[in-house]
């Protein structure tokens, strides 16, 4: 078996991360500084400071991106602060460049609260052309990304945002393959944070009515008071039969199974208690709520 915790171990002590600034003009002869540094500079500097939407055309503030994050809810590993999380960070960075050509930079911050991070990505909004929010725990990842909105460049939660355009990505074609409607489906989530809330409105969005979230105390049904603001609206819309109890519980007649919430959760036997043709997308990250294997076992599609 593949040991990937050292391979990784081993790249990042090699490299010492997995990103680095690269220049895009020869810097060789006294012209080439006097006209990418001073004094030549000064003039498109100028440029700018009279129209600054310039910044596209004289910098590269369009292809830039920030990924920015507080190290507070990290993959499955909980808040491991903004240390911890630069190497994810490095890894979406990387993720940019390689696979569509943005150059994209990790800001770890340290800072806990909502009015201080909305405070410091408004701050540093200048320098780039959107903005990626990462691995911010919920419900402040909802407060940060919506007091954002008028920032005058893309904010996108890759948490929230990402994760509903894959799965539902996802959805249509499996819906496809077991020949199910999405208005005639019902949808168990395990876990109710900004991935599984997100996924959620989605596919309402495309016609499920049907939807059960379940967090760590149980199905979101409206009228649970320990709900937190984000979820008690969502549990205005979702849970019609107002189902109560845990996963195994919920899941029981369900036709799909989305986990976003930890490893191991279900069984062959959970799996079992669906509909027929089961369409399970177990998530959990780094390890899924059911392995294909043991899904597959209990019936799944």
């Amino acid at each position: 078996m593949v040991d990937y915790d050292q391979m990784a171990i081993d790249l990042h002590a090699k490299h010492r991360g997995k990103i680095a600034v690269q220049s895009k003009v020869p810097l060789e002869t006294m012209d080439d500084l006097s006209t990418a540094y001073t004094p030549g500079v000064a003039a498109v500097c100028m440029e700018i400071a009279r129209d600054r939407s310039k910044a596209y055309q004289f910098t590269n503030k369009g292809n830039m991106v920030a990924v920015v994050s507080d190290g507070s809810a990290v993959l499955g590993l909980g808040n491991i602060g903004p240390e911890g999380s630069m190497p994810v960070m490095e890894g979406k960075a990387l993720l940019f460049k390689e696979l569509a050509g943005i150059d994209a930079w990790p800001i770890c911050i340290s800072a806990h609260e909502p009015e201080e991070i909305v405070m410091i990505v408004r701050s540093l909004a200048p320098t780039f052309g959107a903005v990626n929010l990462e691995d911010i725990a919920a419900p402040k990842c909802f407060i940060i990304e919506e007091s954002l909105q008028d920032l005058g460049i893309p904010v996108f939660h890759d948490d929230q945002h990402g994760t509903a355009v894959v799965v539902l990505a996802a959805m249509i074609n499996a819906v496809k393959v077991v020949n199910k409607e999405f208005h005639n489906i019902k949808v168990v989530f395990s876990g109710a944070g900004a991935g599984g809330i997100a996924c959620a409105k989605i596919l309402q969005v495309m016609g499920v009515e049907n939807i059960i979230l379940v967090d760590t105390r149980g199905a979101i049904y409206k009228g649970r008071g320990d709900l937190t603001h984000v979820k008690e609206e969502i549990a205005m819309t979702t849970n019609p039969d107002q189902i109560q109890g845990d996963v195994h519980v919920a899941i029981q007649g369900a036709d799909v199974f989305i986990g976003l919430s930890a490893a191991n959760l279900l069984t062959a036997e959970d799996i079992r208690s669906m509909s027929k043709d089961a369409i399970v997308l177990a998530m959990a990250n780094p390890m899924p709520e059911i392995s294909p294997e043991e899904a597959k076992k209990g019936g799944a599609k």
